[in-house]
């Protein structure tokens, strides 16, 4: 199959690229940046075609795409930075990139009738409740600027297209840029003590591990919105935490807090980001592992 990948210079692009190569797939990896910025150490994206890719610019999204004819594209790049999307300045640029890029990516899938694979986010949803989030489950109410732009991609995702992969995620970490992990073995390595909130409650996704079952779903045609993250149980951010620095050989101490305590924030988070996955294994994909052991092979991986 021959591929189109957006975002390759964050976390899962980077990935994405790098495993649909190792299985012998075609990509053309594209991002903002002239020249492919991401982690050189040898990996296969390094190597693959590129092309700078504003997804903002309608005429150079439907050029580009149309060029390269792919039988899929795989959207990754996206306005993440949560809290700098409630900026009064920014907020129209996040809504360009996120549900207006999405849409022009979208409809030149349509003309092409190409698959397309939307990242989407627990931040669709309000965060209230218990119960986990089922990936059909319409009952949409985002918090912050950010998670209502993703829905607006999803949106038009839909509206526009029948061969589409919405797949939604929460709590990333890859190798390919900045994440919870890293910076959390930064403060710990530098600090006696940290707080960290107790009373928001999800499960990480191991960019590594999603972009197996990503390049997986494309080579089929099992349509539809999905939940990935990786197994192991709901955790909160300060159990995620305690594992990091029990993981990593640290010794610095870990303070629960409720968000209310913590405070900073500018955006709002969900309390509950339990996504149900259940529908990866109904149709018949194979579940990410736990995140315990994403953890363990992904220190294994970095420098810290």
């Amino acid at each position: 199959m021959r591929f189109f990948v957006t975002g390759v210079g964050g976390q899962l692009g980077h990935d994405v690229m790098n495993e649909l190569l190792a299985r012998g797939h075609e990509g053309v990896g594209s991002d903002i940046q002239p020249e492919y910025s991401g982690v050189r150490d040898g990996s296969a994206v390094v190597s693959a075609d590129y092309v700078q890719l504003d997804i903002t610019d309608k005429d150079a999204v439907t050029k580009v795409i149309t060029d390269i004819k792919p039988d899929a594209v795989i959207h990754c790049a996206a306005w993440t930075a949560v809290d700098a999307a409630e900026d009064e300045e920014n907020i129209d640029k996040v809504r360009a990139i996120n549900a207006g890029g999405t849409r022009h990516i979208a409809e030149v899938c349509r003309e092409l009738s190409c698959k397309m694979t939307y990242i989407s986010t627990d931040y669709v949803f309000d965060g209230q409740g218990t119960e986990p989030w089922k990936p059909d489950c319409e009952e949409y109410a985002p918090l912050n600027v950010y998670g209502q732009t993703k829905l607006e991609g999803e949106k038009a995702v839909t509206e526009l297209l029948s061969k589409y992969f919405i797949v939604r995620i929460a709590w990333v970490f890859g190798r390919n840029g900045k994440n919870f992990i890293k910076t959390m073995l930064s403060v710990g390595k530098n600090h006696d003590t940290v707080r960290v909130v107790n009373d928001q409650i999800g499960t990480p996704t191991y960019t590594y591990d999603l972009a197996r079952l990503l390049i997986d779903m494309n080579e089929t045609e099992k349509y539809g919105k999905y939940h990935a993250t990786n197994e192991g149980g709901y955790i909160s951010w300060y159990d995620f935490t305690c594992e990091i620095y029990k993981q990593a050989g640290y010794t610095t101490k870990v303070v629960p807090v409720t968000t209310a305590e913590y405070g900073l924030a500018k955006a709002a988070r969900p309390y509950n980001s339990k996504l149900d996955k259940g529908k990866l294994v109904e149709a018949g994909f194979t579940s990410l592992p736990t995140w315990q052991d994403a953890l363990a092979r992904y220190l294994k991986d970095i420098d810290y």
